[in-house]
């Protein structure tokens, strides 16, 4: 009752502060920043361990276990851990206490990784670091699919020419694409005829490794003139010549890669399959990286980008 006692005791001021709370009202209405994909700031970092064909139990006793050690002991600030052992992958993410700098947390991840690498079995490689915000959502999602080409072909052309171009886009990150078979150069062995040349498929894999050489030359300097010098054959540049690569000599007879084996353009196995409009297809998601998109001044023009896209496919044989 007390409000309605001074409203009627003091008309102008009431009045008075119902105009100012309308227009300060107002003029926060129109300040207030907008977006449909709000900024969640949680620091965390994903550590992903690749090692194919180790199990899980053994990647998370010889390469997780040693990583949770040494984050401990490395890396400050952090408010808990966790962890996932897949068959040949290992995933660690570790979340911060609020306000750290994830700038500093990747750089000490690094550096605590790089380190690691010698406690860990032999032909692990670096993990790859990355950041995780709950913020990072995807908005869009781009299929594509094309009469008279191949899934390797589909996901050589997406991944090395379109995600190039999206990866430029402010605000924005791409990540692995789905779908589609990796390109990967194959060595089909025909065992009956390894046995009957007394060859075993390590004598294979050595030939290939001992020809598959990368040499650096340099240039000599004959007279008044410098030459550059090229080491021909150094390594195979078609899997023709991968065909030619000589395992064994016997006396007179060269045994050759193609007697008891044959390389292709394959690919490996693959353990996901999308598909459009009942044919195969390869999908590129685009999510939210961070801070607000302006997606009217940063806008791929799609014009341009078709055009050049027709044309590197041109160049890349498709």
């Amino acid at each position: 009752m007390w409000i309605v006692r001074l409203a009627l005791r003091q008309p102008h001021t009431i009045v008075v502060l119902v105009i100012l709370i309308f227009l300060l009202g107002g003029l926060a209405i129109v300040r207030t920043p907008i977006d449909i994909f709000p900024n969640i700031d949680i620091p965390v970092v994903s550590i992903i361990w690749n090692f194919n064909g180790l199990p899980p139990q053994e990647m998370a006793d010889r390469i997780i276990s040693v990583t949770e050690r040494n984050l401990t002991t490395v890396v400050d600030n952090i408010a808990h851990v966790e962890s996932q052992s897949l068959y040949g992958i290992a995933v660690v993410k570790v979340f911060f206490q609020p306000g750290v700098s994830i700038d500093r947390a990747i750089a000490q991840i690094t550096a605590s990784s790089q380190t690691q690498l010698r406690q860990l079995p032999q032909g692990t490689t670096p993990p790859l670091v990355i950041t995780y915000s709950a913020s990072t959502v995807p908005i869009l999602q781009l299929g594509l699919s094309g009469q008279g080409l191949s899934e390797q072909a589909l996901n050589d052309y997406g991944l090395n020419f379109i995600r190039t171009q999206l990866v430029t886009v402010p605000g924005t990150a791409v990540p692995y694409p789905y779908g589609g078979k990796q390109r990967e150069v194959q060595v089909d062995l025909n065992t009956a005829a390894l046995q009957s040349k007394g060859l075993s498929p390590l004598d294979v894999v050595n030939a290939i490794t001992a020809q598959n050489l990368i040499l650096p030359t340099g240039t000599s300097k004959i007279g008044m003139k410098e030459y550059d010098v090229d080491i021909p054959n150094a390594a195979p540049e078609t899997i023709a010549q991968l065909n030619r690569i000589p395992i064994k000599t016997i006396g007179t007879t060269t045994i050759y890669i193609s007697d008891v084996a044959w390389v292709r353009d394959g690919f490996p196995p693959p353990n996901q399959h999308r598909a459009r409009e009942r044919s195969a297809c390869f999908s590129l998601d685009r999510a939210k990286k961070r801070h607000y998109l302006d997606t009217e001044h940063h806008r791929w023009n799609q014009g341009s980008a078709a055009a050049d896209q027709n044309d590197r496919t041109a160049a890349a044989g498709y």
